[in-house]
């Protein structure tokens, strides 16, 4: 008998957090985007309730009115090379950014984590959105939208070719013949591209899952596109369980149209759960929190997504102001969507900052209504699995107490590990080297 559909859960450990002013809450530990202790616990945490994942997010811009979380914060593969020598199972996944970063330099830091976690190295492929990023690169200006998903397209490319430079049983390593490596098995890629040049090869291996598992967060026409030709892993955001499946709907089609099993790549949702023994109780925690953001903190975090625009020059509680292309070059997807819902809604802008930085998960209530909220995505066509986000300080760990369990008992997650790779816990195959399966190919046809 086949085994049922399960899905899938990865933690995003945030720090002090994604909003504003979760630091200041009387939980929250103020230094928590630098405590690597705390990181440890929340990997470890996350690991005892089987989660096949945890995420590491990041940025390449800052200034005086960022989230705090991104004003000192690690850097994603600084902080997952230390994690994966305290956990064993749980996949380890961060964000970089193909256009501030080289393709040789970027393979080869995934492939030494892949390697160091043994086999759990995951890519959160970003093109970045923020146009002060050229700031910090020597660049005169940020690539336009389009361009920088054309950069992405050759640069992973490039990428997953130099994971490829060895075949897997290229390191024969015979003391007796003196012999370390077959040389018909090292693989020189000489790429000559729009936007780079790459000889090769990579110096590190492949490891036991292949490659590093590649994430993609696209929700604009050409990100879709992109994630469904490339991606082995989608993550989204949606308000409510119809825009979530008509994301679904839309993407599937999309990977069957590039030639691509729909099965072969996971959609995760972001869900940021608030529990209460009583509806009323978890209500009263997302009041908690939404009640630390002034109206001026509301402001800059709106303004983030339009280029750091400055919104306190416009009246309050008029309606929201008319942007015309302000935020296309940046967050497109979801600026387009702010300011369709502004229009359509008849928003001020006070309702649309503080909606912004104070979003109300849909995913709140008892455990048991969270649980049966998640069961009915999963269950409908929106979901493969979901990337949680702690809405409230503690958040991964009530969830892993309180909600994991409903879940494991329902059938619907694993009590155990089916593998200690990344791929093999999200049912992805390993790819076959390339150069290997060439010579299969070949020798096929003889």
């Amino acid at each position: 008998m086949a085994k049922s559909r399960q899905l899938k859960l990865g933690a995003l450990l945030h720090g002090v957090g994604g909003s504003t002013s979760m630091w200041r809450h009387a939980d929250a530990q103020p230094d928590a985007s630098v405590n690597f202790e705390l990181y440890k616990k929340w990997v470890q945490k996350a690991e005892e309730g089987k989660f096949d994942l945890i995420f590491i997010a990041d940025g390449l811009y800052i200034n005086d009115k960022s989230i705090p979380h991104f004003l000192n914060r690690f850097e994603p593969l600084t902080i997952l090379s230390a994690l994966a020598a305290v956990s064993k199972n749980i996949g380890l996944v961060g964000t970089l950014s193909t256009s501030y970063s080289e393709p040789f330099t970027v393979a080869r830091q995934f492939g030494s984590l892949d390697v160091i976690s043994g086999g759990r190295a995951g890519w959160n492929v970003v093109t970045s959105p923020l146009e002060g990023s050229a700031l910090n690169y020597s660049k005169k200006e940020h690539p336009d939208h389009g361009k920088r998903y054309r950069i992405a397209t050759e640069y992973l490319e490039v990428t997953r070719g130099l994971w490829d430079s060895w075949e897997d049983d290229a390191f024969v390593r015979d003391k007796e013949k003196g012999v370390f490596f077959d040389p018909q098995k090292m693989h020189t890629l000489n790429h000559e591209g729009e936007f780079f040049s790459v000889k090769g090869p990579l110096n590190i291996a492949r490891s036991k899952q292949g490659q590093p598992v590649v994430f993609q967060a696209g929700s604009s026409d050409v990100g879709k596109n992109y994630a469904s030709k490339e991606a082995d892993a989608i993550f989204t955001g949606h308000d409510t369980l119809a825009e979530a499946q008509e994301f679904y709907r839309d993407v599937k089609e999309r990977i069957v149209s590039f030639g691509r099993n729909p099965e072969d790549v996971l959609i995760f949702p972001g869900i940021a759960p608030i529990l209460g023994n009583t509806p009323e109780e978890a209500e009263q925690k997302y009041q908690e929190v939404a009640s630390l953001v002034t109206i001026e903190n509301a402001l800059n975090y709106l303004g983030r997504f339009f280029e750091h625009h400055d919104f306190s020059q416009y009246p309050l509680d008029e309606p929201f102001p008319e942007l015309g292309e302000l935020g296309r070059n940046s967050f497109q997807s979801g600026t387009d969507k702010i300011k369709k819902d502004a229009k359509e809604k008849g928003l001020t802008l006070r309702e649309v900052a503080l909606q912004s930085a104070t979003p109300r998960s849909s995913f709140i209530g008892t455990p048991l209504q969270v649980a049966d909220q998640i069961q009915t995505w999963f269950e409908s066509g929106a979901a493969d699995g979901f990337m949680l986000a702690a809405a409230v300080p503690n958040g991964i760990e009530e969830f892993v107490d309180l909600v994991v369990p409903i879940l494991q008992e329902r059938g619907l997650f694993r009590t155990e590990y089916e593998s200690d790779t990344l791929r093999g816990n999200l049912g992805l195959a390993i790819p076959e080297n390339r150069y290997a399966r060439a010579v299969t190919e070949t020798a096929n046809r003889v």
